[in-house]
């Protein structure tokens, strides 16, 4: 008798599992391992120290990329946010019609088309725009990041409204309750995990953004991972990655709030 078919195992993925994630994770551990290294060599332990942690705190620019990121990531987020829990509003609380899967594919068209091109095609865009006004602020990099971040804050907004059940929404209707006192009081509290965790998934993108930063940052205006990139040419340091270490602690964080609050509650 022929021996019965399991789909649960398969012989080898767990083999080629382990190695994936050996070969993901093991350049992480190892440097953020060697962020702790009491000397300036990346590849002799020299020791425990958090010496470059204080020298990376004690550095002008990486304080100045650090508080431009910060800005730039929370305002960009924001903005993102409040135009996906629109968008998600518009795409769910209505019966379906013609063009609505028109609309799912504008709304996610950043995360379908390569962010080199999205860069290119900011940059251009901004060129223009810089030289008719002579504006060169933040104002560009927020728009942009912003324009980025939408569909990453619009899918678990969208997700938390499809999994609402619309009976109280319809029961304060037929109390009379005009649209927007049923938005304020039911619809608002119960998506509110949902706005949290696309504000959160935002802010995250947004801060850890290189390509569209790159394309669209003027002189002076450099992020942190941009910074930091702008280092990595000049050589490995272990200030890097004692400032790689502090920005995955904090992106880290941020993807657990995240995901804790994101998770279905009863």
């Amino acid at each position: 008798m022929a021996e019965r078919f399991s789909i649960r195992y398969q012989p080898g993925f767990t083999t080629i599992a382990a190695i994936c994630f050996v070969m993901l994770y093991m350049p992480i551990a190892v440097l953020v391992v060697y962020a702790f290294n009491a000397t300036d060599s990346t590849s002799a332990w020299g020791g425990f120290s958090l010496h470059w942690f204080e020298t990376g705190w004690n550095n002008a620019q990486v304080i100045d990329a650090s508080i431009r990121s910060l800005k730039i990531g929370a305002t960009a987020a924001v903005l993102a946010t409040s135009v996906a829990t629109m968008a998600a509003l518009a795409t769910t609380r209505t019966p379906p019609y013609p063009g609505l899967t028109f609309k799912y594919a504008f709304i996610n068209q950043p995360l379908m088309v390569p962010e080199i091109v999205t860069g290119v095609a900011l940059l251009i865009f901004f060129s223009r725009i810089k030289i008719w006004s002579g504006y060169t602020g933040l104002g560009y990099l927020i728009a942009a990041h912003t324009a980025f971040c939408i569909p990453f804050a619009y899918l678990p907004i969208r997700a938390r409204l499809e999994s609402m059940d619309l009976t109280l929404e319809r029961a304060a209707a037929d109390l009379y309750a005009t649209p927007w006192h049923v938005f304020r009081r039911i619809t608002l509290p119960l998506l509110w995990p949902g706005i949290l965790a696309g504000l959160m998934l935002a802010f995250v993108i947004s801060l850890d953004d290189v390509v569209i930063t790159e394309f669209v940052k003027s002189g002076g205006q450099d992020t942190l991972p941009t910074y930091m990139l702008g280092q990595i040419r000049r050589g490995v340091t272990p200030e890097i990655n004692a400032i790689s270490t502090a920005f995955l602690l904090l992106s880290v964080g941020i993807v657990t709030l995240f995901f804790f609050i994101s998770r279905k509650r009863d």
